[in-house]
């Protein structure tokens, strides 16, 4: 990706502080004159920038008179922190825009119809359905399991089970909770999954309908 020219206020305060710099240690270049207007009005010239018109727009003028440039007005600490902040600001908004155009550009590269837009959530739900029916099928299993450890239990009816079979029992127990809660978060999960396509659909209907990418946000 090409990167974005600066910003013209960075510009003029980039030149600003580099002729500055430049001018303080050597006089411009030979024809430059710079001219100023002080607070009280009065003009000032020199073949350099021009301390007392620091704060105060300051022109280099060529030996006709004529405008060769301008050097805008050095920024106060309150002012330089807060231009910098405002283009703190607006990278973070060109940054973001950036990053809708390039989102909504895949997603059409990528559903080029509602039909395989379609397709694809199928195929994500059925992955989630695939884990539901691991874990139902498991529940069965461990049912299965618990019969003859709950047979061999009822012969201690009233006094207080072997240490093995309690454990294997609690195991049981512990391994078909374990099964259920994962069917509830796997119902949660598909909930997500269509609430997920649902705006993805809404969002590419109005992109296929003309809308220019990163301008939906």
């Amino acid at each position: 990706m090409r990167a974005s020219s600066p910003a013209p206020a960075v510009l003029l305060l980039l030149l600003a502080e580099a002729g500055m710099v430049w001018a303080q240690a050597k006089p411009a270049s030979i024809g430059a004159i710079y001219s100023c207007t002080t607070a009280d009005g009065r003009r000032l010239t020199s073949d350099r920038l021009i301390a007392e018109c620091n704060n105060r727009e300051q022109r280099i003028l060529n030996t006709d008179g004529s405008l060769r440039a301008i050097v805008p007005p050095a920024m106060s600490p309150e002012e330089r922190a807060a231009y910098e902040a405002r283009e703190r600001r607006l990278a973070a908004e060109r940054a973001a825009q950036a990053d809708a155009v390039r989102r909504d550009r895949n997603l059409m590269t990528r559903y080029r119809s509602a039909e395989a837009h379609q397709h694809a959530r199928e195929a994500a739900l059925d992955d989630v359905m695939k884990g539901m029916r691991l874990s139902e099928n498991r529940i069965k299993d461990l049912a299965t399991e618990r019969k003859p450890l709950q047979d061999e239990a009822e012969f201690y009816k009233g006094r207080p089970l072997p240490a093995k079979l309690k454990q294997q029992l609690d195991a049981n127990d512990a391994s078909a909770e374990a099964q259920r809660v994962l069917i509830e978060n796997q119902k949660a999960e598909l909930v997500r999954v269509n609430k997920n396509f649902d705006a993805e659909l809404a969002r590419l209907k109005k992109l296929w309908a003309g809308a220019p990418p990163g301008s939906l946000d």
